[in-house]
């Protein structure tokens, strides 16, 4: 920055374009908005992680792949079926075909349209100088200072590459790069166990990829319940190749693709694929807004601090006028979470006499891996560990009608209520439609209906796969 750059005042300076793009409307009409977007990806797309790089394209990823599945399912139904051809070009256009034209559209809208007479679009990434200074560097290469009396922070994450010799030298691919990779490798390691390795292991493997699964911990999915990560782990263990236990020492690339070399118990193992996919979780971008220059206070790798409210905490009190909400500051880093807290900064910043809490729902997950993976609330270790006198119900597929239909073998529900009142604290699935299932209780946990509440109260569909959590709920009921 240099005394020639250009300064600039507004009212409200609004940095992101993933959720942080619903934000302006009608209502700040008589405010001036700059939106300024650093973008996504290698080519810094317009519109956030979720429509370019995470949850839309990799759902239409993982439905591919479902399909692809099934001549391997096809046995146990007195069927033969054969995967003769897998176009990934075709593939990969059909979901980008999509989305690309959005993401043009989304940017196009806020830089051309009418409606947003009162904003100001500029692609660069914006770092703090001071609460209510911000030094933005152009995509273009352009620097100009903007001040503004409200910030709004919808930053979001990008992947982590952790720092392993000869790792970033090998330049693996991320979840930013590997969908849309030019023709499918033979074989692929993927040095992860969570969300993001599990899904893109089944995406892979059911597409005809080699795939091998590296896992630092014995388990995958620690983040899940312990009983449904011990069983992803036994399933995806059948499917691929899988190295739990691992630690990576070194990776480097070769004429044939990437070696890796790990240690367990005290043991080398040498891994070699054709690519790699680093998936080890990802960080916010609180380090390149500089967070730390306006006296921000940031918690575990980076996330910015809030109250309930989304108000930014600066040496632990509210920072005024500085909000934050999404990735940037949330632990859960889920789409719907950040709309959420998007809207809720949104009434907040519009309403300051009648502040709403964010903080008031349960918050569920869901991983679209094969089985299916999905809860919400505690675990039954943190139930139990918080000292209340719980209830713990098990329903395996297998033993309800269409769990028959499916031939299912090793899904189950396992749902946690409090021994007296039977309040759900918890509820945990693996198996097919898992991500579907789960909704019923969480609309009980966030309405306040308790397992006796739902289990009698209402008929059940029948023979059909909600009887599976129907059954559950029977066995801790009176």
């Amino acid at each position: 920055m240099n005394d020639s750059t250009v300064s600039t005042h507004y009212d409200i300076a609004l940095i992101g374009s993933g959720s942080a793009n619903s934000f302006p409307g009608p209502e700040f009409e008589g405010r001036s908005i700059v939106q300024i977007d650093r973008g996504v990806g290698p080519d810094r797309v317009f519109g956030g992680t979720c429509l370019n790089l995470g949850c839309i394209p990799t759902k239409m990823f993982v439905h591919t792949a479902d399909l692809a599945r099934t001549p391997a399912e096809a046995a146990a139904f007195g069927l033969t079926e054969e995967l003769r051809h897998v176009d990934w070009p075709a593939i990969r256009d059909r979901i980008f075909g999509r989305i690309d034209p959005i993401t043009a559209g989304g940017e196009e809208y806020r830089r051309d349209h009418e409606d947003n007479a009162n904003l100001t679009l500029v692609r660069g990434t914006a770092r703090f100088l001071d609460a209510h200074t911000l030094h933005v560097t152009g995509n273009d290469g352009t620097e100009q200072t903007i001040t503004a009396d409200t910030i709004v922070l919808g930053a979001g994450s990008r992947p982590v590459l952790p720092e392993i010799p000869g790792l970033a030298e090998a330049e693996p691919h991320t979840s930013d790069t590997i969908m849309r990779i030019d023709q499918l490798p033979a074989s692929l390691a993927i040095l992860g166990s969570g969300v993001v390795a599990v899904e893109m292991a089944h995406i892979f493997a059911s597409l005809g990829v080699e795939v091998t699964l590296i896992a630092r911990s014995s388990r995958v999915l620690r983040a899940a319940d312990a009983d449904v990560s011990a069983r992803l782990t036994e399933v995806l263990g059948e499917r691929l190749r899988l190295e739990t236990a691992l630690t990576t020492t070194s990776v480097e690339r070769t004429a044939g693709g990437v070696r890796l070399r790990g240690t367990r118990d005290g043991q080398e193992v040498e891994i070699e694929a054709e690519e790699l996919l680093v998936a080890v979780g990802r960080r916010p971008n609180s380090d390149l807004l500089d967070v730390a220059a306006a006296g921000i206070d940031t918690a575990a790798h980076g996330r910015v601090e809030v109250d309930p409210y989304q108000r930014v905490l600066a040496g632990g009190k509210v920072l005024e006028g500085v909000w934050a909400f999404g990735d940037l500051s949330s632990p859960h880093q889920l789409k719907h979470v950040a709309n959420h807290e998007q809207r809720i900064v949104r009434h907040n910043v519009l309403h300051p006499e009648q502040l709403r809490r964010s903080d008031t729902m349960p918050v569920p997950s869901g991983v679209f891996t094969h089985p299916q993976v999905a809860w919400v609330g505690a675990d039954e270790e943190t139930a139990r560990a918080d000292g209340r006198e719980i209830r713990v119900a098990v329903q395996e597929y297998a033993s309800i009608a269409y769990g028959w239909a499916l031939e299912d073998t090793t899904g189950f529900a396992k749902i946690i209520v409090d021994a007296q009142t039977t309040e759900i604290l918890g509820a945990h699935l693996i198996g097919p439609e898992a991500t579907t299932l789960i909704q019923q209780l969480i609309q009980a946990m966030s309405t306040g209906q308790t397992a006796r509440d739902i289990a009698r109260t209402q008929y059940w569909i029948h023979p059909a796969m909600p009887e599976l959590i129907e059954n559950a709920l029977l066995q801790l009921v009176d």
